[in-house]
């Protein structure tokens, strides 16, 4: 599928919901889009290609980043690595504190799921600030993994997200 024609796939897949999970919040919902075979087909075949050969492992951010990286991990006849907000997993853990508009909060990692060394694809459905794709990335590096590149379903470009990971390859899918 030419890159045009997965974007338009993936817009037609995503179902835009206002003010939820909050006022003033334009919530990206891709459930429609992981429904459809053929499209989300087409999303993991285009994750392969900006990562076949290049990683031993991927790692999903939750909860919707979970989705998008475990059919990657079998196409590309990898591992994959849940990265949990805090008191998700059982010990040992890794953790990372990173923060918010409006706070802080916590990402962890598995102790037994990682060796230093591995090469790491990073995933997640949106890539609104970066705040949470970063603090993952550095918990993942921190640990002795190599984080080869971050690829996102959705980047919103004028949140800036991709500023603040400058450390790394941003692979999106589509941009709006």
């Amino acid at each position: 599928m030419s890159p045009d024609a997965l974007a338009a796939s993936i817009r037609a897949g995503l179902r835009q919901v206002p003010d939820y999970p909050e006022p003033g919040v334009l919530f990206r919902d891709i459930t429609p889009l992981l429904a459809d075979a053929k499209a989300f087909g087409s999303v993991i075949q285009a994750f392969a290609g900006f990562f076949d050969g290049q990683v031993d492992v991927v790692a999903g951010i939750e909860a919707r980043g979970f989705l998008l990286a475990a059919p990657l991990a079998a196409v590309l006849g990898t591992g994959v690595l849940a990265v949990r907000k805090a008191g998700k997993l059982p010990p040992p853990v890794h953790q990372q504190r990173y923060d918010l508009e409006y706070g802080s909060a916590e990402l962890e990692v598995s102790g037994v799921g990682i060796r230093s060394g591995q090469r790491v694809a990073l995933l997640d459905d949106v890539l609104a600030t970066g705040g949470t794709a970063r603090a993952a990335a550095q918990l993942l590096e921190r640990i002795g993994a190599r984080v080869e590149g971050i690829a996102v379903l959705l980047e919103l470009a004028e949140l800036g997200g991709r500023g603040n990971l400058t450390d790394w390859p941003v692979h999106a899918l589509l941009t709006d």
